[in-house]
């Protein structure tokens, strides 16, 4: 097991015998980042608010330097050589990723002309393709928006990732790997969600970056 994992689980006892699922989680986002293929992540309330905290740490560097490839470099400094020597010296890698929960005008659009459950779902067909994986947060597991983007998903041949308070609701039976941790009540199960992701997040970084 990864060193973050192991790290996760003497800090927060009450997640042992989750070993196994945290473990297949990291694989699958490695998988997909090897791949080049997106991470598209979405939720409701405060596990919207986890989403975009997901992709804030996979879009940049989170613990780990990730300076850009040397070709890239050099490409910048081509285009323009003060500007591309700045850009150059600044950017980072990232791994590619998306918060679908942050797409006011295209959500209310959709929600207002068709129909708002299925706005996560609409954005799957639209950003994602066969390869790339699909990371539902539902405390519940029985958010419909959720639920729907994960068969839509399936569907396209996508990887499923869910992240679930105790019992993994609806959400568990399309998912992959579903992290169901053990509490019901809302705030409590978002409690565990956040230390799960940021472990899953430096794990992913240290396999690609270090």
């Amino acid at each position: 097991m990864r060193e973050s994992l192991k790290v996760l689980l003497e800090r927060y006892p009450q997640l042992e015998g989750m070993e196994g699922d945290l473990e297949a989680a990291s694989e699958l986002l490695l998988k997909t980042a090897k791949a080049k293929k997106i991470i598209l992540v979405a939720g409701n309330g405060g596990s919207a608010a986890d989403s975009e905290h997901i992709v804030g740490e996979l879009m940049k560097s989170f613990v780990l330097p990730r300076p850009l490839d040397e070709a890239l470099k050099r490409r910048l400094i081509e285009v323009d050589p003060a500007l591309g020597t700045h850009i150059a010296a600044h950017l980072q890698q990232g791994i590619s990723a998306i918060c679908l929960s942050s797409h006011t005008a295209l959500i209310s659009a959709f929600a207002n002309d068709v129909d708002c459950a299925l706005s996560y779902a609409q954005q799957v067909v639209g950003y994602g393709s066969e390869g790339a994986l699909f990371w539902g947060i539902s405390t519940s597991g029985n958010a419909q928006n959720v639920v729907q983007a994960a068969v839509a998903a399936k569907a396209m041949g996508m990887t499923v990732l869910g992240m679930t308070g105790q019992g993994g609701g609806l959400l568990q039976q399309y998912c992959d790997v579903c992290l169901t941790v053990p509490e019901r009540e809302t705030f409590r199960v978002q409690e565990l969600h956040l230390p799960i992701y940021h472990a899953l997040c430096i794990a992913l970084e240290e396999a690609l970056f270090g």
